[in-house]
């Protein structure tokens, strides 16, 4: 039999080849974006805009992908099922785009985007074809196509990047920086249209009518993980768009530009704390499928110990990895005016690394149903970003979002592990996470209380408490795969 942890990495490596080459050549584009755009306050509008992206992707999903996984496996004929959640799919995302449309110019004022609507216009498209492509790709993993689906998500990524160094290194104007919102997302949009155009045999799997009986269970199970990843996208993604709404002062007109270089700035930065999230998003892809096909494996909660301790021990090496050569990183930011806020990239490191711990851990309420306890947590989470960033922004500025995400982060995966540990319970290896969470913190302690200030000899040293790292996950998770070899054939 196969090892299933093998198959889970080879699985992860392929979803890996579009998601972390993808996103390492979309993260080549903050360099540009931010030698193009030389005040930050420009770049802020553009990663304001791609928060709400983000925060409305989730949405507009509905969670049928998570939806469509569950049901697959109880199912005669995955067909019908793919075409009911097209269909819910389909139906909420054109009422928001009619909603859109009929309100643009009120919601570009609420958003402080006075005059700018086309911005909105823009944006609600392509959160709209990119709900529309989530499902069809959730079909190819859920079928194993991980080459299939690698190789749509590159060519989307190839055509966004193309025509980002086509449009913002030969057309843009620096005078006009308005301009270069438009042309990143008119690039965006057509790299997302090339999706549904390779997705088209996915689409034919659309039927006349709907059953009213899957749909209404497709909901019941869906709406909680709809409210949970939309509680959960606004731990992600709110401090951008508070950071600007509370820094503003309507009084004083000017304040908008530097409320909006604040979001530049930490932007930016976050975007250094990107090759942990690049990890879980490959991870993911193939994690999903993966956890609900070892459902009815006797040993699976033995698989699911190795995997998250195999996990862990990964994200804290990047988190070291990155953390201890900020030095050599920084310089994807090519202006130096966007550095100020580099003191936050260890923070926004560590709290991925709590949240991919929790998004392994959240496998229990989607196993056992109880998808409501992912919506409690969610919204429990939600409220502390609210309230943390409401409080603190106007004294502490992006320092205090920074803060918010870590501690909303490591709540969440507390409270989901207590909690999956009365409704699901899985024997994790707690001695294991202390181990590599402690360590990669002391070292990175270790390497603050140096302070050495000349480069070179602080990148060898650094490098060298790094390497020490990997071997030890390397002498310990060797045993592990030993164990699953013997346990899993």
């Amino acid at each position: 039999m196969t090892n299933p942890i093998r198959k889970l990495l080879g699985q992860t490596a392929i979803y890996g080849l579009s998601s972390v080459v993808g996103r390492l050549l979309n993260y080549l584009l903050v360099p540009l974006y931010t030698a193009v755009f030389a005040d930050p306050a420009d770049y802020g509008v553009v990663s304001e805009l791609y928060a709400w992206v983000a925060f409305l992707v989730v949405f507009l999903t509905f969670g049928m992908e998570t939806a469509f996984f569950r049901f697959i496996q109880t199912a005669s004929d995955r067909k019908k099922i793919m075409s009911n959640a097209l269909w819910i799919v389909i139906i909420v995302n054109a009422l928001f785009y009619l909603l859109l449309l009929q309100f643009n110019n009120d919601i570009a004022k609420a958003m402080l985007f006075r005059g700018h609507n086309e911005y909105i216009v823009l944006m609600g498209a392509i959160v709209c074809v990119d709900a529309l492509s989530a499902l069809p790709l959730a079909g190819l993993r859920a079928e194993e196509k991980a080459k299939r689906f690698a190789t749509i998500q590159l060519i989307s990524i190839g055509v966004n990047i193309g025509l980002n160094i086509w449009f913002m290194g030969f057309l843009f104007d620096k005078s006009r920086p308005e301009e270069g919102v438009l042309f990143i997302l008119i690039a965006n949009l057509i790299a997302s249209i090339v999706k549904p155009v390779m997705l088209a045999d996915s689409f034919s799997l659309l039927r006349l009518g709907v059953d009213k009986e899957i749909v209404k269970k497709m909901l019941l199970f869906a709406i909680p993980l709809v409210i949970a990843g939309f509680a959960g996208i606004i731990n992600e993604t709110l401090d951008r768009i508070l950071l600007k709404q509370l820094l503003f002062n309507p009084g004083d007109p000017s304040s908008l530009r530097y409320a909006e270089a604040q979001v530049g700035i930490y932007s930016a930065c976050y975007k250094l704390a990107m090759l942990v999230t690049i990890l879980l998003q490959a991870y993911r892809y193939a994690a999903e499928p993966f956890f609900f096909n070892q459902f009815k494996n006797e040993e699976r909660n033995k698989v699911y110990v190795r995997v998250m301790n195999l996990f862990v021990a990964i994200v804290c090496f990047v988190f070291l990895l990155v953390s201890l050569n900020l030095d050599v990183f920084k310089h994807f930011i090519r202006n130096e005016a966007y550095w100020t806020g580099l003191n936050i990239v260890p923070i926004l490191l560590l709290a991925n690394v709590f949240l991919g711990i929790y998004y392994n851990q959240s496998i229990w309420y989607k196993l056992s149903g109880k998808t409501k306890y992912g919506a409690y947590i969610a919204i429990f989470g939600a409220v502390i970003t609210v309230l943390i960033n409401w409080l603190f922004i106007p004294i502490y500025g992006f320092l205090a979002s920074a803060w918010a995400t870590l501690i909303v982060y490591a709540f969440q995966m507390i409270l989901s592990y207590f909690l999956g540990q009365k409704y699901y319970p899985i024997p994790y290896n707690l001695r294991k996470f202390y181990l590599y969470l402690f360590s990669a913190l002391g070292i990175f302690a270790l390497s603050s209380f140096l302070d050495i200030k000349d480069f070179v000899p602080k990148l060898l040293i650094h490098n060298v408490l790094v390497i020490g790292f990997l071997g030890m996950i390397y002498y310990l998770e060797r045993t592990s795969f030993q164990f699953v070899n013997r346990n899993t054939k």
